[in-house]
């Protein structure tokens, strides 16, 4: 019977698509699963920035965040990759990665804060299940579907993470998620105590970056509205909010510290 039951439901979604993200079809214990699949071959395949007091500084940032995050109790992790492009990205379940690049181009400590909060809300809005939902009818099949609804864990938790890493299915969000991610980071950073501004000053210095340098904002700019959208639809909203943390001298002896380290490297093409 319960085999059956499967069957009534995926027959369901293949007739009536746009009910899809209507019915969670993944659970928040799948998505720690799967982000814990991916987040180790990605620890693998990408250079880790691995200075403790740039690291900590981080991860104290993000630890700050978390505790006014909505939605559920994820594992959050935050890792730095040594990379000079300005990007940052969020897994399933957890797992969010800042790239070095973010912490060279911004001028103050809000504006990082920004691009944490704005990962974290990705994962506490649960953006990845409503991807991977999508992601396993238009692009996976339903026989891999099939597995992963009948296996907690395992092998087959395994092979769709594999399958969903190499498809991209977790980097890029839809306009909807990512405007949203947006305005549930704007309203976590300033809860949080940061002034909302640094999330609109970093999109104009990415903006200013594409103009002068655009292979450093071309992988965030594939997957994220346009810097002056972005901004546009926040200003009313910061427009409520006043006050707030700019800055801190920890950021700026961090950032010193980074200038004098060996450049960042370059993403492979």
């Amino acid at each position: 019977m319960r085999v059956i039951r499967r069957h009534l439901i995926v027959f369901t979604f293949v007739v009536a698509p746009a009910a899809v993200g209507a019915i969670e079809l993944v659970s928040v214990q799948d998505e720690i699963e799967i982000g814990r699949e991916v987040h180790a071959q990605f620890r693998k395949d990408t250079p880790q920035f691995n200075d403790a007091d740039a690291t900590g500084y981080v991860r104290d940032l993000a630890r700050r965040l978390v505790q006014v995050a909505p939605g559920p109790r994820y594992p959050y992790s935050f890792t730095v990759a040594d990379y000079r492009e300005i990007n940052a990205f969020a897994l399933p379940g957890g797992p969010v990665w800042i790239h070095r690049g973010i912490l060279h181009a911004a001028t103050n400590e809000s504006q990082v804060a920004g691009v944490l909060a704005h990962e974290i809300a990705h994962i506490a809005q649960r953006h990845a299940a409503d991807q991977l939902t999508k992601a396993a009818f238009t692009n996976i099949g339903l026989g891999v579907l099939g597995a992963f609804l009948g296996n907690s864990g395992g092998a087959g938790t395994a092979q769709l993470a594999a399958r969903l890493l190499a498809n991209g299915a977790f980097l890029k969000f839809g306009r909807d998620a990512e405007l949203e991610a947006d305005r549930v980071g704007l309203q976590m950073m300033t809860r949080a105590g940061w002034d909302g501004r640094g999330m609109v000053e970093l999109f104009e210095i990415i903006r200013k970056e594409a103009e002068m340098d655009p292979s450093t904002v071309e992988v965030l700019l594939s997957s994220h509205p346009a810097p002056r959208d972005r901004i546009a639809a926040l200003q009313p909203e910061i427009a409520k909010r006043s006050g707030g943390r700019r800055d801190a001298p920890q950021f700026q002896s961090m950032k010193a510290r980074l200038l004098k380290m060996p450049p960042p490297r370059a993403m492979p093409r």
